[in-house]
């Protein structure tokens, strides 16, 4: 039985659309070549966490996949060097792993501008008791 693989890639969202495509079609060719591919979801564009390359939103890709140590070994080189991947990670799945979330739509991008509510009320938190008193 052939192990089951997570592989995760975020590719450049300020890429050209038919560039991402050809790069999933790619990914989606050698997973073919070598195994065979179980599940694919495209994530759409979001914004990370912390930027690569001073770009601060990537378009996410999760394919579940079936392969082995050779197709892994090509997978990993020709991910490595192609332009547009910002970054990818392969992950074995244990048996009976719970299937990947569903994403319905792209979280809403947080505006600068707009003060977060959490800071307001942490700050009003760590005050002092008798500051609002004087």
């Amino acid at each position: 039985m052939t192990p089951l693989y997570d592989l995760m890639l975020l590719l450049d969202a300020s890429a050209p659309e038919d560039r991402r495509q050809e790069i999933v079609g790619e990914v989606e060719a050698l997973l073919n070549t070598g195994g065979s591919i179980v599940g694919a979801h495209d994530w759409g564009s979001r914004k990370m966490s912390f930027e690569i390359d001073h770009r601060p939103e990537a378009a996410y890709h999760l394919y579940q996949f079936e392969g082995d140590n050779d197709l892994l070994e090509r997978l990993n080189q020709r991910l490595r060097i192609t332009d547009g991947i910002l970054r990818f990670r392969v992950i074995r799945q244990r048996p009976g792993a719970p299937p990947p979330p569903t994403v319905t739509e792209a979280p809403q991008p947080v505006s600068e501008d707009e003060p977060d509510g959490r800071v307001a009320a942490r700050a009003a938190a760590d005050a002092p008791a008798d500051a609002g008193e004087a």
